[in-house]
């Protein structure tokens, strides 16, 4: 492709050569840059791309798109100076692809808690539906029934529109995507056209980066700011902020709520650990699902069903069969002593409050509630105590332990943690650094018919400690415990 091709819709400068040129591929990392490339200097958070310019164009970048121009070009390739260069490479990518999100429908979800949830259970319905399905996720990307692993929540620009060009060749007609406020920010979904967005809820997560509750807020919404006339935008009406979120969309509003009238209104009849029994517009269904929070989750998805113009009973009818996401809710039963294990992502204040509070409504008065918790290193801080504190508020034993510590000491972690502890409470708990020392000490507390919660991790199969990462999968660790007990 030309370069001039390439740089539709992007805010230009100044040019210094001729942009007539033609193009083999599109980088932002110079590591990747071969001969005919186009290299995007990002400025990143960790990296700034500028300081990379001169070992791209010795690699062979045939032209560069960067914010500020260098001191010296060389005469053989193409300067752009732009407005942005993460959004230029939004933009770029898209367009270098073939502009493979006007080839589908694309459905992009985002909130703090049950972006993964609504996504994957999006790409069963319409898998199920008949359709050949994409889905971009934190757990796995999928092209139709081809699983690749995900690496972030949002891939960056350039492998998202890669990945999206492969579903379009492998006739896609759905895309399920999570839009995280990273990647909002960072624009790495600028450029897409999207049929459809989807709010969850927004509660306390990312102020490492995001710095302000408000940014964070503004961020998430600037998605739905985003979305053409021609798109759906549906909400969360129950969410204080859901409201707030498609306040200037212009895309057509629709609402969902368990408590309010909305387009997509549903009621709890019964909660239970075989599932949820609701009534959705007029309509009673038996769900697999547990939980008031994944009540929620599916009332977004069937609004989104019925904006993508599927019929009400396919829908309803298909759902009632499917299951969530890997570790999110996980349940385990050991066969012996019938202790009750639950794996759940669960690494927010709200998000871990959701499910103890989920947990306390499905006992039946007698069990232990015992819960394993942590905080990820290298991460916002503030909500470390008050992780704390939910837990021990809502459990009956608690452990604290690693997450994934990264660059940071795990015992200054847990020491962070335990500053939300009330003086009175602190015989509720124990600090156990070793992850799965804690989990199977807390499965060793647990008589019959209890319940474990082991939150923060949910589907990953690593720990990541001082920029390693060690095999380690909470489910595995506690079918390994069970086993042991079994003997």
């Amino acid at each position: 492709m030309r370069l001039m091709d390439i740089l539709y819709k992007v805010s230009i400068r100044s040019v210094v050569g001729k942009t007539g040129v033609e193009i083999k591929d599109i980088q932002i990392d110079s590591r990747k840059v071969k001969k005919g490339c186009v290299f995007v200097a990002v400025k990143g958070v960790a990296a700034d791309g500028h300081q990379f310019i001169d070992k791209a164009v010795e690699a062979g970048a045939t032209a560069v798109i960067c914010e500020t121009m260098p001191s010296a070009t060389k005469e053989d390739v193409v300067y752009v100076q732009v407005e942005n260069s993460a959004a230029a490479a939004g933009y770029m990518a898209h367009n270098f692809y073939g502009q493979p999100s006007e080839k589908m429908k694309i459905v992009g979800v985002t909130g703090t808690n049950g972006k993964t949830t609504i996504a994957t259970l999006l790409y069963k319905l319409f898998t199920s539906l008949g359709y050949k399905c994409g889905l971009l996720s934190t757990v796995e990307n999928h092209i139709g029934d081809r699983i690749m692993p995900a690496t972030h929540t949002t891939p960056d620009a350039i492998s998202l529109n890669s990945m999206l060009k492969q579903m379009s060749d492998e006739n896609c007609t759905h895309v399920f995507m999570e839009a995280s406020s990273h990647a909002i920010q960072q624009h790495r979904i600028t450029g897409l056209q999207f049929t459809g967005g989807l709010f969850s809820n927004i509660t306390h997560d990312h102020l490492d980066y995001h710095k302000t509750f408000d940014e964070y807020i503004r961020v998430k919404k600037a998605f739905f700011d985003s979305l053409p006339s021609s798109a759906f935008a549906i909400t969360n009406a129950d969410d204080k902020r859901g409201t707030v979120m498609l306040q200037n969309t212009n895309a057509k509003k629709y609402f969902y709520s368990l408590k309010t009238l909305a387009e997509f209104k549903g009621k709890i009849i019964e909660n239970s650990l075989t599932g949820l029994v609701m009534d959705i517009n007029g309509q009673e269904v038996h769900f697999r699902l547990i939980g008031e929070f994944n009540a929620y989750n599916l009332l977004a998805v069937y609004g989104a069903a019925i904006c993508l113009n599927e019929d009400k009973h396919e829908i309803l009818r298909n759902l009632s069969v499917l299951t969530g996401a890997e570790g999110r809710f996980d349940y385990m039963l050991s066969p012996k002593d019938r202790l009750i294990a639950i794996v759940d992502y669960a690494h927010t204040p709200d998000a871990l409050l959701n499910v103890l509070s989920t947990i306390r409504k499905l006992r039946k008065g007698f069990e232990q509630v015992i819960t394993v918790v942590g905080c990820g290193g290298d991460r916002d801080k503030t909500k470390r105590p008050v992780m704390a504190e939910v837990a021990i508020e809502h459990s009956d034993r608690v452990i604290f332990t690693s997450d994934n510590p990264r660059s940071e000491d795990p015992q200054q972690i847990i020491k962070d943690m335990e500053a939300g502890v009330q003086i009175a409470a602190k015989r509720k708990y124990i600090s156990i650094v070793d992850r799965r020392e804690a989990i199977k000490t807390a499965i060793s507390l647990a008589k019959p018919e209890d319940i474990v919660l082991i939150a923060g991790k949910g589907h990953e199969k690593y720990q990541e400690i001082k920029g390693v990462k060690y095999d380690f999968d909470d489910k595995q660790v506690v079918r390994e415990v069970f086993e042991e007990l079994e003997r």
